[in-house]
């Protein structure tokens, strides 16, 4: 039987800068991280793709089958009734970007033949580094479409993380006009020994942030052009005073369009040092700036998950 199999990879991401007001057109700072996730695809002689995902250990959490033909879901595991549930989730939810897929490129899987595909992540999937968009990255070159529209078509958003996904050096991302501009750039701050990652334990919906966000009918104007200044001030920024300057008068001014309190003033108001959200507010990671290791301090306050920037960032 000729079988023959592809890889693809794509880069996790995290948002910098420009979280919220990335969507209204100001100018974001994002980095690709050394974590990703992988696609492979097998070629094989039944008309159905069998779909296996793994974690960063190795283990199969979600297992299903499709038919090539309108994409039905004929069968995923389940263990438990919330794993079942979520896992109906998933299935659907993959069912929905074939379909997108098959909009944009309608010869997409027009073949007698079928595929076992296995996803494998290299970040705990609760990390929000872009388990969604490096699927989707990875999935369009599969099939040969554009990832933008195709995260267009299935879970939007702003596209920065598809941008990250295949880029391998920090970017700014600007969307004019719904148009992605996405430009590399070189960040390589020279305190970035002092500029650590910490998890906040929960995962954050970003869906549901931006819903939020969407609310609060403004004009940001000048919060645009705010945000931006202090994008193309933390990519030229010399030292860690400065840095951590930004970092709090970005807090302050996103804090003050989506009408919550800084995470600084929630959780960590006695830290010594500057910290910021990244992504939606509530969840996910923080960038900490800070003379010291600050691990133990995290670590006592019940955070461990504290990644040095090198670790980090690709």
């Amino acid at each position: 039987m000729n079988s023959s199999s592809q890889t693809f990879r794509s880069n996790g991401k995290l948002l910098l800068t420009g979280e919220y007001v990335v969507l209204d057109g100001a100018i974001a700072l994002a980095a690709p991280t050394k974590h990703g996730q992988s696609l492979r695809v097998e070629t094989i002689k039944d008309q159905k793709i069998y779909w296996k995902s793994f974690d960063e250990n190795g283990n199969c959490w979600f297992d299903a089958k499709f038919n090539t033909v309108n994409f039905e879901v004929l069968k995923h595991t389940s263990t438990g009734l919330k794993t079942s549930i979520q896992h109906i989730n998933i299935a659907q939810r993959l069912k929905q970007i074939f379909l997108a897929v098959s909009t944009l490129n309608p010869d997409f899987l027009n073949t007698q033949d079928g595929f076992k595909v296995e996803t494998h992540l290299d970040f705990p999937n609760n990390w929000g580094l872009g388990t969604s968009s490096t699927l989707i990255n990875n999935i369009a070159q599969w099939a040969n479409v554009d990832a933008f529209k195709l995260l267009e078509l299935t879970f939007g958003g702003s596209g920065y993380d598809i941008a990250c996904a295949q880029h391998n050096t920090a970017i700014t991302y600007q969307l004019l006009n719904g148009t992605p501009i996405v430009k590399p750039v070189v960040f390589n701050p020279s305190f970035k020994n002092h500029l650590y990652f910490v998890y906040l334990n929960k995962k954050q919906n970003s869906r549901d942030g931006i819903a939020h966000y969407k609310t609060f009918q403004q004009d940001l104007g000048s919060v645009i052009s705010d945000i931006t200044t202090i994008t193309t001030q933390m990519i030229s920024c010399k030292n860690l005073k400065e840095f951590q300057e930004l970092l709090f008068t970005h807090e302050q001014v996103i804090s003050k369009i989506i009408r919550q309190e800084t995470v600084t003033s929630i959780l960590f108001s006695d830290f010594y040092g500057a910290l910021k959200s990244l992504g939606a507010w509530g969840g996910d990671f923080i960038l900490v700036a800070s003379e010291q290791d600050p691990s133990s301090y995290f670590i006592k306050k019940g955070f461990h998950t504290v990644i040095p920037y090198r670790d980090m960032i690709l």
